[in-house]
């Protein structure tokens, strides 16, 4: 199986000796989950990034049709370094157990694995030209997943931390030597005067944590979430990973502008949520996915300009 070389550099990058032990053993790991699980023509999704990901076929459990013949079940397979992140995903699936999201078939903890529904048709909200209905839509599944999420979820320790998340805007100054490098300290310190108060909401539960037009998925059952990070903390920084997504540039600050206070609009309405928490959340998401970027070596421009132009807001 050839794979794609952005995808074994990424593995290497962020895993380390980890990775290159896993892309190694990756074709053996294959055949036994194959063996294992019952699958059969293994084809890797065209978009691999940070885990191997497959469309695959399994017997499926469904009653023969009337000609006594069984048809195949299409699932997903997934796999990679084992890791906290894929442990959180595993349990938030468990939890949310189809409840607005994809179905978890079968996992492997220790070693990485899961098998997933596959959905269909499977289309990305971002594929929608309409960005109110997007939003909508978008609107309508948090609701569905917070619903259940909203309740405090077994395994907590198995699952991510918000609040550990934003501990890593501690490490900025120092990073810089004091300073804020590509930050506006007045950005910086307006989100840090903010942030407490944004964690001092009540309303605190179990959410997707990477919540965008990529990840919501038509299907039979509706439109369903995946690749859930399965986050502990407060339910508003659901909206944070929604309004940085999916644009991928601001040509024109303006036009970006209208667009997000339309969609501030429509969640405040929908959600029953202030536009003040929904901005400073937005804001608040867009630093520290800059910050990320920083961490990770990659361009945190696009970022930035979002927290700016959220942060400008009324």
């Amino acid at each position: 199986m050839q794979l794609p070389d952005s995808f074994i550099t990424t593995i290497k990058n962020v895993y380390k000796e980890d990775g290159e032990k896993f892309l190694a053993v990756l074709p053996s790991l294959i055949d036994e989950v194959s063996g294992r699980w019952g699958l059969s023509n293994i084809q890797p999704v065209p978009n691999l990034s940070f885990n191997f990901v497959a469309f695959a076929k399994r017997p499926s459990t469904a009653p023969r049709n009337t000609y006594g013949s069984a048809h195949d079940e299409e699932v997903i397979i997934k796999m990679s370094v084992p890791n906290p992140e894929l442990t959180s995903e595993m349990n938030a699936l468990q939890f949310f157990n189809g409840e607005g999201a994809c179905r978890l078939l079968e996992h492997d903890e220790e070693r990485g694995l899961l098998l997933l529904e596959r959905l269909k048709p499977g289309k990305m909200l971002s594929e929608l030209e309409d960005d109110d209905e997007r939003t909508n839509i978008a609107a309508d599944v948090m609701l569905n997943i917070h619903r259940r999420g909203g309740v405090t979820p077994p395994l907590q320790d198995k699952s991510i931390k918000l609040s550990d998340w934003f501990d890593g805007l501690k490490k900025i100054r120092p990073h810089f030597n004091g300073g804020t490098g590509p930050f506006p300290k007045e950005l910086l310190e307006r989100v840090e005067l903010f942030l407490p108060e944004l964690f001092a909401d009540k309303n605190v539960g179990l959410m997707h944590g990477d919540f965008h037009h990529f990840n919501i998925l038509s299907s039979e059952r509706g439109w369903l979430i995946i690749d859930p990070k399965g986050v502990i903390g407060p339910l508003g920084y659901e909206i944070g990973p929604l309004m940085l997504n999916p644009w991928g540039s601001i040509s024109d600050g303006s036009s970006f502008q209208i667009r997000a206070k339309r969609r501030i609009d429509i969640l405040s309405e929908r959600l029953s949520w202030e536009r003040e928490k929904i901005i400073n959340w937005a804001t608040a998401h867009a630093v520290l996915s800059a910050w990320w970027s920083i961490e990770d070596n990659m361009d945190d421009e696009y970022a930035l300009q979002c927290a700016k132009l959220f942060s400008e807001i009324k």
